[in-house]
This record gives structure tokens, C-alpha cells and sequence, in this order.
């Protein structure tokens, strides 16, 4: 008896959490088809903000810089991350704790400090633009791909590709056809956080966009005082649609290709 109630409680808990994360989400997709601007009166349903959503010449500037410069950052910060996570997987036990220790700040840091601090750093070498949004992003995305593909790569069976070299494949044949494949998971979940997260950044975008170059984050920061538009409530939808669903292929198909993999060898 003492055990039912534990497990409804524990269950309870959890759906408390879920619910408490996930509701602003609701209230932000309900929000989208309300006919009236307001956030608290239903005024019936309606898909007009859908469509005001791409007539709107400065939400799709500002929508394709943001999705320009995450996939660059996120492919950028991928390719360096992977190789940073090899190398550092190859280090002695001192260096490793050390590197990682290194790598941890980025993450803890207060995203004010890093913002200043790179705004700081760019002025000195470059205008700030694009392409110092892009640096910054790429800056902070690194650490997040080391530490999603360093599980995998100590879940990795070493012996397979030194098996590999040992029969005569080539060290970079051996890594893409050996290695690459058992880190895919963390490879491709190390990619998607970056993408996420610089979609979703506002202070180091703040501090290093300049002038002329606006993100959707930024954007919507400066419709506060004046109040954000519906279609605002709309794109979010679309975005958190979108994310949804290419998690939840991605997620299912690397599971079928690590099952696939292990079978294989």
C-alpha cells in the first residue's frame, strides 16, 4: 500500500513538472490562433497571424538571419567540437580533468559577462556585424557539442577501430567508416542543441550584433515597450513545431542506426 502511494506520488510529480514546463508553451500556441490581440480574451480562432507571419518583410529578414547564422554556427561548432572531443578524450587523466574543468565555464558563466566580453574582444580586431554574431555563437556553442559527443566516445569500442587500422584502413578511412558511425548519436544531438541554443540566444547576440543585423530574439526585445505582435505568437508555433518533429525523427533514426551498427559488428 505504502508503495501505490509512493509511485501515484512520485507520477504526480512528474506530471506536475511536465505541466509546469510545457504550459506556457500551450498558453504561447493558443495565443497564436486567438482572434484578439489580447492575451486574456478568446476572441475565436483564426490563422490570420499564420499568414501575417510572412507578409511581414522585417519578421523574415530577421527570421532568415537567425536560421542563417545557428545552422553555420551549429555546423561550425559540430566539426570543432568533435575534433576537440577526440583530442581531449586522448589526454592523460590530469589533462583531461583540466580541459574539461575549461570547457565547463562557457556553460556557467553569465551570459552578460561572455556578451560584453566578446563585444569587447571584436571591437578591437573587427565592426561588429554578422560575422561577429556568427564567432560569438560558434564561441559558446563548442562546449555543448564536446560534452554531447564525450559520452559516446566513452561508450565507443576502441578495439574495433584499432582492429581497423590493424587491417590496413587508412586512419581517416578508419574514422569515417568506424568511428564516425558510433558517434552519430551524440554527433547529431550535439548539432541540434547548438542550433537551439543559438536560435534562442539574445545577450551575446545583443552585444555583438551592431547595427543593421537583427535576430528574431532581438527583434522581439525591441517590441517590448510598444507591446509584441500576435505574429510573434504565431512564428514561435511554427518553430517549436518544427523542432518537434525533427527531434523526434532524428532521435529515432539514430537508434535505428546504432542498433543497426551494433548488429553489424
Amino acid at each position: 500500500m505504502v508503495k501505490k502511494i509512493k509511485d501515484m506520488l512520485c507520477r504526480f510529480y512528474i506530471l506536475f513538472i511536465f505541466l509546469f514546463l510545457y504550459a506556457p508553451i500551450f498558453v504561447l500556441i493558443g495565443a497564436s490562433f486567438n482572434d484578439s490581440k489580447s492575451r486574456v480574451i478568446w476572441g475565436g480562432f483564426t490563422l490570420q497571424w499564420y499568414v501575417k507571419v510572412f507578409e511581414s518583410r522585417q519578421i523574415m529578414e530577421a527570421l532568415g538571419t537567425t536560421l542563417v547564422i545557428s545552422f553555420a554556427a551549429a555546423l561550425l561548432s559540430t566539426v570543432i567540437g568533435v575534433a576537440s572531443a577526440i583530442g581531449i578524450q586522448a589526454m592523460r587523466s590530469r589533462s583531461y580533468k583540466a580541459v574539461m574543468a575549461v570547457n565547463s565555464i562557457p556553460m556557467v558563466n553569465a551570459d552578460i559577462v561572455t556578451g560584453i566580453a566578446l563585444m569587447l574582444w571584436f571591437i578591437k580586431f573587427m565592426p561588429l556585424g554578422f560575422m561577429s554574431v556568427l564567432l560569438a555563437h560558434i564561441t559558446f556553442d563548442i562546449p555543448y557539442v564536446i560534452l554531447s559527443v564525450m559520452p559516446k566516445l566513452q561508450q565507443m569500442n576502441v578495439s574495433v577501430y584499432e582492429a581497423a587500422r590493424d587491417l590496413g584502413a587508412g586512419g581517416i578511412y578508419a574514422f569515417f567508416k568506424v568511428m564516425l558511425p558510433q558517434l552519430t548519436g551524440g554527433i547529431i544531438s550535439g548539432f541540434f542543441m547548438a542550433f537551439t541554443i543559438s536560435m534562442d540566444d539574445f545577450v551575446v547576440t545583443y552585444f555583438t550584433k551592431g547595427a543593421g543585423v537583427n535576430t528574431l530574439s532581438t527583434l522581439i526585445y525591441g517590441e517590448l515597450k510598444k507591446g509584441i505582435r500576435p505574429e510573434m505568437y504565431a512564428l514561435s508555433t511554427l518553430i517549436f513545431a518544427i523542432v518537434f518533429v525533427i527531434m523526434l525523427i532524428v532521435n529515432i533514426r539514430s537508434r535505428g542506426d546504432e542498433e543497426k551498427f551494433s548488429v553489424n559488428v
